[in-house]
């Protein structure tokens, strides 16, 4: 397998047939990628569904001895899901409670500054808590913008809600597929990515265009009054 070069995938593949220690290793490893560190997400998320394909499939895969627990599909779909939102939600709750106090912090304040911060604020001015779902699929800026939604009026529902809808698109579609097709499936994922670039593309322009309509014809309305 192609992807079994990767050095997540090959890390976690020493723990294939221990399931519990595969759902331990992705919620340390979602923490971890959710708090900035170099540690990509969606790398963890299909290395999850290829492992669960190995052991669905035992005459591609012989196990270490008959009878060896294996990773399912559905259950690793739903924990990680359940992992990327905590993650998400840890970061949201640390800029809620000590976002300000963490932006004059040497090691921090990177992420508060020049242009990332710059598209962050701009987002959330023009789309409010509904940025958290562009954000989702934004990996670089992922951080700082749960950070800086925290330290936002936005209320805990809110985010949990759009941010939820976002990760039950990417996350368990992506494990599920994987594990049931296998990695020539990875090619289909990549160009469907694309696709759902090309249609946030589409529909940010639309609402910036629309934002744009609306300010002229409020000025044409103060004008005329």
């Amino acid at each position: 397998m192609h992807f079994g070069h990767d050095p997540i995938f090959q890390y976690l593949a020493q723990y294939a047939y221990e399931p519990g220690m595969i759902y331990a290793l992705v919620f340390v490893m979602m923490i971890a990628s959710g708090f900035g560190l170099p540690i990509p997400e969606e790398i963890t998320i299909i290395s999850v569904g290829v492992l669960a394909y190995m052991g669905a499939n035992p005459d591609l895969f012989p196990p270490p001895f008959p009878g060896a627990p294996v990773i399912n599909g559905y259950e690793a779909a739903a924990f990680t899901f359940l992992a990327v939102v905590l993650s998400d939600t840890l970061v949201f709750m640390i800029g809620r409670t000590g976002g300000r106090r963490l932006m004059t912090m040497p090691r921090f304040k990177r992420f508060f500054e020049g242009p990332v911060m710059d598209k962050i604020n701009g987002f959330v001015r023009k789309y409010g808590i509904y940025a958290a779902f562009i954000f989702r699929f934004t990996p670089g800026i992922r951080f700082p913008a749960h950070l800086f939604l925290g330290m936002s009026k936005f209320s805990i529902g809110a985010f949990l809600l759009v941010d939820g809808l976002a990760a039950l698109i990417s996350v368990p579609t992506q494990i599920l597929l994987v594990y049931h097709y296998g990695e020539d499936i990875l090619k289909k994922l990549y160009e469907f990515k694309i696709v759902v670039g090309v249609i946030l593309g589409v529909l940010l322009i639309f609402f910036l265009v629309r934002k744009i309509y609306f300010f002229i014809q409020k000025r044409k309305l103060a004008r005329q009054t």
